[in-house]
């Protein structure tokens, strides 16, 4: 039975993936953080085991909609390496951040965040395109910090990365596409952090490695890498505007159980 959970959350994480240029993070997080209070797993590991398990399955996640986007040439494959060198870095220092924090404030200060997506999908905030891409140097600081926020929170920073690439002049399509390949390398060195982090922690629950729990993790990968396909397919014919709106209202829900 919650093998099938785990695949029905997959399979609605890599929609999101696909359509919004988001990693599915920010839906697999709290969802698994409540799956796994329902499992009755220690409180001390309980939230990081969310976030560590969440990057390990945008590895698989991103794979599949980077395929679709370079199919119909939409990625910026110089931007996106540009960015990715400071993404890998900030992967690992966001993970290593996580682990001084404990359970419950790296829940609240995630929920806060969520608040801050679900708004900006609302009231469809976008900033206008008055910036010039930095060089080489600039994109790798600016992946960075990306990658840092996005390690912290188990998200693939497709909600920082979009209306960065924005503010940048890069067309919405272009940015979305672009945002799917650089969830990869903030998944990868995500990934390895929780692992280290959690490497021989006696709290953690039979069948994690590090701050990844396989079961949920081989159960989402089996249906978002499918369905982060028809996302992405999607996202190239379908106006998201009332899909945002619907996604908002689910995440201010979810923000607001995460806090209290």
């Amino acid at each position: 039975m919650l093998l099938l959970g785990y695949m029905l959350l997959g399979a609605i994480a890599g929609l999101i993936a696909g359509i919004f240029g988001l990693g599915g993070g920010i839906i697999i997080v709290p969802t698994l953080i409540f799956t796994f209070s329902y499992l009755n797993f220690p409180t001390e590991v309980l939230t990081h085991l969310a976030v560590g398990t969440s990057l390990s399955t945008i590895l698989f996640t991103s794979l599949s909609a980077i395929y679709v986007h370079h199919r119909k040439l939409a990625i910026d494959w110089s931007l996106a390496f540009k960015l990715s060198v400071g993404m890998l870095l900030g992967g690992l220092i966001g993970a290593y951040f996580a682990e001084f924090m404990s359970g419950v404030i790296l829940q609240r200060i995630f929920a806060l965040y969520t608040v801050s997506v679900a708004l900006q999908m609302w009231f469809a905030w976008s900033p206008k395109a008055i910036l010039t891409l930095p060089k080489q140097l600039g994109c790798a600081f600016l992946g960075g910090g990306i990658g840092i926020v996005s390690g912290l929170f188990g998200i693939a920073g497709g909600s920082l990365v979009v209306p960065v690439l924005t503010l940048y002049r890069i067309k919405i399509t272009q940015a979305i596409a672009t945002s799917a390949v650089t969830g990869f390398p903030i998944a990868l060195s995500g990934s390895i952090g929780y692992i280290m982090m959690g490497w021989n922690n006696p709290s953690l629950p039979e069948s994690s490695f590090g701050y990844v729990y396989w079961p949920a993790m081989l159960g989402i990968i089996s249906s978002s890498t499918i369905f982060a396909k028809f996302g992405a397919m999607l996202a190239h014919h379908l106006s998201p505007i009332k899909l945002k709106k619907m996604l908002s209202i689910v995440l201010m829900l979810v923000a607001i159980k995460l806090f209290v």
